[in-house]
Formats: C-alpha cells, sequence, structure tokens
C-alpha cells in the first residue's frame, strides 16, 4: 500500500488521539477558527462558543490561546513528518518514493486542508519557544525530501543542480495546495497528488 492510501479521511478524523472529548471539540473549533478569521483576529471566546462550550471550559483544557496553536501545530507537523518519513523509508527507486512522498504530502494539504492553512501559515504567531520545536519539525520534513533527491543525484536518476533549493521549491509546492484546493473544484486530494508528483518527478529531471 502506498503511503498515499495511509493519508484518507476526514478532517476531524485527524485528531483522534486528543482526549479527552472536550479537549478535541475546543482544538477542531480553534482550527476552523483560526483559518476562517486568523489566530490574533480569533478569541477564546469565538473558539468555546464554536465548541458549544463556555470560555470559561476552555481554560480547563488549555491555558492560553496560544496553548491551543501550539498544539494544532505540533500534532500537524508530526503528521506531515510521518507521512514524509514512510515514503522516503519504503522500498523502491528514489523516483517511485519522491512520487510517493509528493503524492502523500499534496493530499494530505488538500484532504486536511483548513488544518494544513493554519499549521503552515500560522508558524509567526507562535512564541518563541513554541516557534523553535515547529522549526525543527520542519527541518526534519525538509531532510525526509532532501534525502530522497539526493539519493536520485547519486544514482544518476535525477538531474539536480542544487539540491537545498529544489527540496525548498518541491515542499512549497506542495504546502501551496492547502491555500488554493476547493473540494467544490474540478479535482480530487487524489487527482492533485497525482499531477504534483508528475510535474515534480518532471522537476527533477527523472531518468524515465
Amino acid at each position: 500500500m502506498s503511503t498515499a492510501e495511509d493519508t484518507a479521511g476526514g478532517e476531524t478524523s485527524a485528531w483522534g488521539e486528543v482526549t479527552p472529548d472536550a479537549a478535541r471539540r475546543l482544538l477542531i473549533a480553534a482550527v476552523e477558527a483560526f483559518a476562517e478569521r486568523g489566530y490574533h483576529a480569533t478569541t477564546t471566546r469565538d473558539i468555546a462558543g464554536r465548541a458549544g462550550m463556555s470560555p470559561a471550559a476552555l481554560y480547563i483544557h488549555y491555558k492560553t490561546k496560544e496553548e491551543l496553536l501550539h498544539r494544532i501545530s505540533r500534532i500537524g507537523h508530526e503528521k506531515a513528518l510521518d507521512i514524509l518519513r514512510a515514503a522516503a523509508r519504503r522500498e523502491g527507486t528514489p523516483a517511485e518514493r519522491l512520487a510517493d512522498a509528493v503524492g502523500s504530502f499534496v493530499r494530505w494539504h488538500a484532504g486536511g486542508r483548513t488544518t494544513a492553512r493554519v499549521v503552515q501559515y500560522e508558524l509567526d504567531s507562535l512564541g518563541p519557544d513554541a516557534r523553535a520545536e515547529i522549526l525543527a519539525l520542519r527541518r526534519q520534513c525538509d531532510a525526509e525530501v532532501r534525502g530522497i533527491i539526493e539519493e536520485g543525484v547519486a544514482a544518476g536518476d535525477f538531474d539536480v543542480l542544487d539540491v537545498k533549493g529544489t527540496t525548498l521549491a518541491v515542499l512549497s509546492l506542495c504546502i501551496d495546495v492547502a491555500r488554493w484546493f476547493n473540494v467544490s473544484g474540478p479535482w480530487t486530494p487524489d487527482e492533485v497528488g497525482a499531477l504534483y508528483a508528475d510535474l515534480v518527478l518532471r522537476m527533477v529531471g527523472a531518468s524515465k
């Protein structure tokens, strides 16, 4: 089974690890509010109201609004890292593994676009310590993709002059899907994933 097949599921199903139920409801409400209004324009009252709870109930589970954003960001980045790491370490040629990594990463950003927008675009709203933690996870994501490209170059399968710059371009291409993807649009997450996998293989000059 490819990694892409492992990334199915709705956005709310992604938070099954968050317990108890009240904490999960608040986190899902925060994701929706941050994506719709932005972190700074969202109040704890907004979040609690979306969750059908009182503002006081929020503080039982989260000390601050930033703690909510930090948890969303950490879980989201850990999931993204898991997706990329699974693709990078599967059996197959560098081209097969890069296509799987890109297809799966794009599928996650399209299928979970609301969550992905918060995870990817609210980094600067975090405090220094939380931001440093998330940046470390981003560097690990970068390393997984860069490693595949380096293997492809070493094997003569890819024609890449700047591995670091190409890695940045590949990840940026995938992440931007969360910004524009529309569930009512002409493509499904699977179709966008397949398209982007093909585009990236062309980008790295993958041998046929």
